[in-house]
């Protein structure tokens, strides 16, 4: 009898711990936050995306705003076009600057939004003219060391 009791234990155990990584994984992905709100669409090029993806979130402030919904290159000006879809309840100034950011531990790459201030407000199929790309890792290495490089090569 006690055996039993101790295997009906273990696979309780198992299980809660089956569904509290399942949990995490869903909220690491952002999965479950797909509320269906009313968005409008307004484009950003970025020279260097990083590692964004479909669905990264949009936050102003630390509060989510939107969404990414669609990332294509330009053939002809060699960027890439990010299409973002903005809850309707946040409206924000034409001269808005978009980032893309890096945060949390595991390196969640979301677009950040610094409000700026015009007067009049990005309309559906606008486009943000003042955006700053990834800072990707590698290269600020190779500068880095290509600096420390210089400057032993220009003491000797």
């Amino acid at each position: 009898m006690e055996r039993k009791t101790y295997d009906l234990w273990v696979g309780i155990f198992v299980i809660v711990g089956f569904l509290a990584l399942l949990f995490l994984g869903l909220q690491v992905g952002g999965f479950g936050d797909e509320r269906r709100t009313q968005t409008y669409n307004v484009e950003a090029r970025f020279e260097n995306i990083g590692g964004l993806k479909m669905k990264a979130p949009v936050k102003s402030a630390g509060v989510l705003v939107g969404r990414v919904d669609n990332i294509r290159f330009d053939n002809n000006k060699f960027q890439a076009v990010v299409t973002l879809a903005l809850d309707t309840r946040y409206q924000f100034p034409k001269d808005t600057t978009a980032s893309i950011l890096t945060s949390g531990l595991l390196g969640e790459v979301f677009i950040g939004f610094d409000a700026g201030g015009d007067e009049k407000n990005l309309a559906p199929n606008d486009t943000i003219k003042l955006t700053q790309s990834a800072v990707v890792l590698e290269r600020l290495i190779g500068q880095f060391m290509f600096g420390k490089g210089s400057e032993t090569a220009e003491k000797k």
